[in-house]
């Protein structure tokens, strides 16, 4: 039977959660809270060095981060329309579901269990570590255990439920604007030689590889549609959903111009691009020594947020799939009293904790290529990529931009297949911005795709493994 079928005719106004077991605790704060601690991960702190290589210069560069925010902001209007018609939990699942069967939705939260979302956890758990490495003096080979413990511990607050996972995601949200305040604030008060510098930069109409820089600032940008994941569970939904994501995007894009001018003033245009560490070049030249342990910490703090935040958010998407499809009954149970979904918290930590000794650890790589080389693929060049889950980010963005890009394809099919649906948010312009979004997807698809080649295989088996299971469900 079709899992539409009992919600379309669900009496709940459309701005109602469906299923009644959910308590809609999380105001607008909370929401933008959500967004700016995924998004503001720890890209801003690598991807800035590699944007200024390619771009014509600073004017430039701080256009392509404005253009990347507008990008988003197109999308976000999509999205506030689409969690304010369908007000469930899961986000992109639940779209995907209506406009094109039940089958999109699973592969969709599949996707998201096996290696997308799961993933993004780990890379943000290794940045954790490893800063926490250096501040801390530690060996190299408590990496693991540290990243692990991460991902552990913070799964451990969100099974307290949603308050304290919401509490905990507005500290580490305000503790990391105010660390990016204050790199801000330093370059401010004491930077200004790469102003001069600046001034007289390299000018021209397109940098060396323009398309490059935008595709960095777009990733640096993703994550801001996890929101919609917990759309049953914000407070006047129809206001505060719109709200969320227009003013999460927005301040990401005014705390990215800040970040990135302040790396301008202070370091000038030629050192923004030659150095690696930007943020803690900027702290180190107008603080002194401790400038460094500042940024560490910054960084751990911004992990953390990452983590927290994709860990409240993923195991809504997974609860949904357990709601609709038996065969994951068990991760769609709540706990009534705390709001928490126990068993899709607890297997997404399982399955990030899986990649972290596969694909963080060098036995588990020397795994991954025994199997590939015993299928006559070869073996996975996890250097060429910048290290373990680098490469496993580079393999899975072509699954996670086409259903990106399918759910832009879910917003045209609804408009015009549930006209009689109330829209509480109606997209303004349009149709122009859901055809902008889809245009930046295949853009972003299209670039995925050339750069991970064969490696997109660590997408598109697991999804292909995805399909599998769920023609087996159907059997």
């Amino acid at each position: 039977m079709d899992p539409r079928a009992t919600r379309d005719a669900d009496p709940q106004p459309a701005s109602e959660p469906a299923g009644g077991a959910i308590v809609p605790r999380l105001g607008l704060w909370d929401a933008v809270s959500i967004i700016v601690g995924i998004v503001v991960g720890t890209a801003i702190f690598r991807s800035a060095p590699t944007v200024f290589q390619n771009v014509a210069g600073p004017w430039q560069a701080l256009g392509v981060w404005l253009l990347g925010g507008v990008l988003c902001l197109f999308g976000a209007f999509c999205y506030a329309e689409l969690a304010t018609a369908y007000p469930r939990n899961g986000g992109d699942y639940e779209y995907l579901t209506r406009a094109f069967g039940p089958g999109a939705g699973f592969l969709f939260g599949w996707a998201q269990l096996t290696v997308i979302l799961t993933g993004s956890i780990g890379v943000m758990a290794y940045a954790f570590a490893d800063y926490a490495l250096r501040l801390g003096g530690l060996p190299e080979e408590t990496i693991p255990y540290l990243a692990a413990g991460a991902i552990v511990a913070v799964s451990a607050v969100n099974l307290l439920g949603i308050l304290v996972g919401k509490y905990v995601q507005n500290v580490l949200t305000l503790a990391k604007i105010a660390g990016l305040g204050g790199v801000v604030l330093a370059g401010a008060l004491w930077g200004g030689e790469g102003a001069r510098e600046g001034a007289a930069a390299p000018s021209g109409l397109m940098g060396p590889g323009l398309g490059l820089a935008l595709v960095l600032v777009l990733y640096t940008y993703g994550g801001w549609n996890d929101a919609s994941f917990v759309a049953a569970e914000v407070r006047n939904q129809r206001r505060n959903m719109p709200r969320a994501l227009i003013l999460g995007i927005g301040g990401i894009a005014v705390i990215y111009l800040l970040v990135n001018a302040a790396y301008l003033w202070v370091l000038g245009f030629e050192g923004a691009r030659a150095t690696a560490t930007p943020a803690a070049d900027v702290l180190q030249r107008t603080a002194g020594s401790w400038g460094a342990a500042a940024i560490s910490a910054l960084v751990m703090v911004s992990a953390l947020g990452a983590i927290n935040g994709m860990i409240l958010t993923g195991a809504r998407v997974y609860a949904t799939v357990g709601e609709d499809h038996r065969i994951f009954k068990r991760l769609g149970a709540w706990n009534p009293r705390t709001g928490a979904p126990v068993a899709a918290i607890v297997a997404q930590a399982c399955v990030a904790l899986i990649l972290v000794l596969l694909v963080g650890t060098a036995r588990g790589r020397g795994a991954i290529n025994g199997l590939v080389a015993a299928m006559g693929v070869g073996t996975i060049p996890w250097s060429d990529y910048g290290g373990g889950f680098d490469t496993l980010i580079a393999g899975t963005a072509p699954v996670f931009w086409s259903f990106f890009l399918l759910t832009g394809a879910a917003f045209f099919v609804l408009r015009f297949t549930d006209r009689a649906r109330e829209r509480p948010f109606a997209v303004p312009l349009f149709p122009l911005p859901p055809l902008v979004f889809c245009g930046t997807c295949i853009y972003m698809l299209w670039n995925s795709l050339a750069y991970a080649g064969w490696l997109a295989l660590l997408g598109g088996v697991p999804l292909g493994a995805g399909a599998v299971v769920y023609w087996l469900r159907r059997r």
